[in-house]
This record gives C-alpha cells, structure tokens and sequence, in this order.
C-alpha cells in the first residue's frame, strides 16, 4: 500500500505522545503549523505551542531563548528560509550558545517545486554541517524520522533536521526499522559500487541498486541519514570493498554529501567518487518528481550514473 503519511507528520506524531508527559516540550512555528503538520499539536496543546507568525529569525531566536530556560525546543519552519533568513540566529544564539534546539526545515530540497529557487533549499546541507556544534539530519522515511526524534528528545545539543514535503515510500517497516544514533543503516551490500545518498534520495537510490542487480551488478546502499557527524567508518569500510563510490543528494554539488563523502574516501581508500545532485544553476520548474525526472535523480538515471561509471573502470 502506497505511504500517504510525510515525514513530517511522523514529527508531529512524536512529540504529541512525548508531550502528554514532558510538559518542557516547546513547539515553535513561523505560519507553518499546517505545512508542518504540526496543528494537531497546537490544539492538544496550546500552552506549549508558540506561533511567531512569518518572522523566522524570531522563531529560532525565541526557541533559543526558551531551551535557556531549560524546555526542549523545537522550531519549525521552510527549509528555505529557516536555513538562511535565519543563518545567523542559527548560528549564534543556537549553534554557538549550545542551545537545546532542534531545527526542523519542513518542505526541504524541491519540495515547492513549482515555486522555483526562491522556495528550494539546496543549499541547507552545506550551510548548516559549516556550523560548529550543529548536527544536520536527513532522515529517510516516516519510521526512520520517528526513531530520530526519539532519540533527539533525550539530548540537549543543537540539530537540524530537514524534511521534505510529500509522503516519501517506506523503506524500513515499523516493527524493523534498524537505527542506531549518528550511524548509517547498511540497505544492501554488494562489491561493484557504492551508493551512498540521504533524505528522500534514499529510497531511489535502493531502487537503483535492485535494477542493478538484475543485471549482475552487486551494489552497497547507506542511508546516511545523519549528514554531520557523517557515519566516516561505514563510509570508509564499504568504500574499501568497492570500485567506485556514488553519492545521492536533493541539494546542490558542492558542501553537500557528495563534498563530505569524498574527502573521506580521497584521505582513506581513493575511489572514483561521482556526486548526482541539483544544478549549479536555477532548478527547472515542477513538481518535485517532474525536477528529479528531469535531472536524474531517480532508479532508473541512478543506475545508469552507476553503470557509467563502472564501464570507464
């Protein structure tokens, strides 16, 4: 059965359970607690919910403010503008004061595909993995998002975590969803090439590797949802084993995963190492599956990137 519930939804989900016993959870909104899917908690409860209106660099600023005063905040807004309207207060008064802040960039990547690069966040990667003390997290599916919260609720340490728009296929189950904090989860394992991706690229990305397979090629795939701190061992171990190394990314080519990635594999196993990504250039208009048709980014252009690389071995 086709998965009808996002990402963020699985967010909320978690935080009206956790809620109805830890009074110190905050929710902070900038005009989004519909996109967020966060009205449902709103209305549960209104006395830990806290609507800035369309004023993002208060919205984090406030979040801030409240984890000093020890409650566990959580800030959500457009990955677009959260990671950049706000990138100083992100990076002062959460990142650099060590805040309790948990980051969430709702409708990340191409999410507002028709709205074009004014409402694309491909940058977030790259501007938030620079930020001391900030970790950045692309969780895959909702059964993975769900784990990730979990485990955010009990830690006071800065985090970004982006998400995107739309219900993405579930890749793990919810009675086996393998998680282990800041570790990447091992998909499939295979000794001709490895796909490495995060987010929503994930699921295409362990597509790829069944088409591949069908035709005798064998292919590792990592869920590097936890962009920073990059999982550098699981990296280094199944780039070893392979020939060349292919990264995954709803985010432009340079800072992101594809950056991360390879200066590991370059310093500890060289590899060929081929970054799919965005443009360097304004992203064609349309839905977010009409942009990642257009440029690749789906099973089928990920196996071809995958085969093409190989046949030049």
């Amino acid at each position: 059965m086709k998965n009808r519930i996002p990402n963020r939804k699985a967010i909320c989900d978690v935080l009206l359970e956790k809620a109805k016993e830890d009074k110190d959870i905050v929710v902070l909104c900038s005009d989004s607690r519909g996109s967020a899917s966060l009205a449902d908690f709103a209305e549960a409860y209104p006395e830990q919910f806290v609507e800035t209106g369309i004023a993002e660099q208060d919205l984090v600023s406030i979040a801030a403010g409240l984890a000093h005063c020890g409650k566990k905040a959580f800030a959500a807004s457009p990955a677009c503008f959260l990671s950049t309207r706000s990138y100083e207060q992100c990076k002062v008064d959460v990142a650099y004061s060590n805040t309790n802040v948990k980051l969430i960039g709702i409708s990340g990547g191409i999410s507002y595909g028709a709205l074009g690069m004014s409402h694309h966040s491909a940058q977030d990667i790259a501007a938030m993995s620079s930020v001391p003390n900030m970790r950045v997290y692309l969780p895959s599916d909702r059964f993975q998002t769900k784990k990730l919260v979990e485990e955010l609720l009990k830690d006071e340490k800065p985090a970004y975590i982006r998400v995107g728009r739309n219900p993405v296929e579930d890749i793990y189950q919810e009675e086996d969803c393998p998680f282990e904090m800041d570790r990447a989860t091992v998909l499939r394992e295979g000794t001709d090439a490895l796909l490495v991706a995060c987010g929503e690229m994930v699921r295409p990305a362990y597509e790829a590797a069944a088409i591949l397979e069908e035709e005798g090629i064998q292919t590792t795939v990592l869920d590097m949802y936890c962009v920073k701190p990059i999982d550098r061992e699981a990296i280094i171990h199944a780039a070893s084993s392979v020939k060349a190394v292919i990264t995954v990314e709803e985010h432009a080519p340079f800072g992101g995963l594809g950056s991360m990635v390879s200066q590991i594999v370059a310093a500890e196993c060289p590899r060929k190492v081929i970054n799919i990504a965005l443009p360097d250039a304004p992203v064609v208009t349309g839905t977010s599956q009409e942009v990642f048709d257009h440029y690749g980014m789906t099973a089928a252009g990920i196996a071809k990137a995958v085969k093409d690389v190989l046949s030049d071995e």
